[in-house]
């Protein structure tokens, strides 16, 4: 019986010490597994930190790169010498494209065409004449600046700036130096318009505006302006005060009379297959030629502006005599059966 007892108090001392280790197991493996859990909770945090410190640094070195300024430099291509210098951004590359562009053209279009205060790089043809000797003397070519092209070029370096040259067109003029001597050997083309020759100065200006577009050598292709060959009609230039028409009025003016000058050679010109560029007719009536067919000019404002598209090299001759004005088209006998007339 106190054997019995024995064994039964021994299993039940088993039973306990068992249990309590049941107990401290569980208890172990939930420390275990808290610990683990916070753990992985701090690794969160500290991804969750870093992710947001690099963020913090991506945010800080975008601003940084919208501040950096990004220049585009416009270069000369002849002098090499930096004619306009800009920062992208400060255009609005980043913030505002579309307006980029406008702004772009905007710039583009000042470059070639000027300014009131700076000339633009495009320049008209002068062309060349013969002096009284038969000499050549030289004019120059004609310059286009391609403002397309020149907006194409900067959109691709403004992301990181960069130089730009100027996409210059050169074109000289359309006729061989040893065609010249040879040029006014037929007349192609001619008008003939009357004046008062009594009125000096109205005769003095014909005269002198006459005289500049005399022995003008126009090549195939070549563009002619009244306003670029005659040039300012001022009292510096010899001009005298004339009668005028000035918005719908007839005024006293300098160089009053070239206009009819602009206009016999059109008469003439306008007899063969030329390309006009621009043409305007006067706010009045003239009485030298009839109804529309005068072409008004002003120098700085309206020209008289054509291309040669006749398919040969032609020559102005004009001829003032008692109170006449004859503009004579001509060229070489080589070239005569070969000049386009308007049909």
């Amino acid at each position: 019986m106190a054997k019995q007892n024995w064994v039964i108090s021994l299993l039940l001392a088993v039973c306990l010490i068992g249990t309590g280790c049941s107990e401290q197991t569980a208890k172990e493996k939930a420390a275990k597994a808290a610990e683990q859990e916070q753990k992985i909770e701090q690794a969160k945090k500290v991804k969750e930190e870093k992710k947001l410190e690099e963020a913090k640094k991506r945010e800080e070195e975008r601003k940084r790169e919208e501040a950096r300024p990004v220049y585009v430099n416009i270069i000369d291509p002849n002098s090499k010498d930096i004619v306009k210098t800009f920062n992208t951004k400060d255009l609005g590359y980043i913030t505002d494209p579309g307006n980029y562009k406008t702004e772009l053209a905007k710039l583009t279009r000042e470059l070639a065409r000027g300014t009131q205060s700076t000339p633009g790089f495009d320049k008209r043809m002068v062309l060349d004449r013969l002096d009284e000797n038969g000499q050549v003397i030289k004019g120059s070519p004609q310059t286009i600046l391609e403002e397309d092209e020149l907006i194409e070029k900067i959109l691709m370096v403004s992301e990181k700036g960069g130089n730009v040259e100027l996409p210059l067109y050169v074109t000289a003029s359309g006729y061989q130096e040893e065609d010249a001597a040879h040029l006014d050997e037929v007349v192609v083309a001619s008008y003939t318009t009357h004046f008062n020759s009594g009125v000096a100065g109205r005769t003095e200006n014909i005269k002198l505006s006459a005289q500049a577009i005399n022995n003008v050598i126009i090549g195939s292709k070549d563009s002619f302006s009244f306003n670029t060959t005659v040039g300012p009609s001022d009292a510096e230039h010899g001009y005298q005060k004339a009668p005028e028409i000035n918005y719908g009025k007839l005024v006293e003016g300098y160089g009053g009379g070239i206009c009819q000058t602009s206009s016999t050679l059109y008469n003439a010109i306008d007899q063969l297959a030329v390309q006009y560029i621009e043409k305007n007719h006067h706010s009045l009536k003239v009485g030298y030629v009839p109804l529309g067919r005068d072409a008004t000019v002003s120098y700085g404002g309206k020209d008289f502006r054509f291309q040669n598209t006749t398919g040969v090299p032609l020559m102005l001759k004009a001829i003032v005599s008692n109170g006449s004005l004859t503009v004579e088209v001509r060229t070489s006998k080589a070239y005569q059966s070969q000049v386009k007339k308007r049909s």
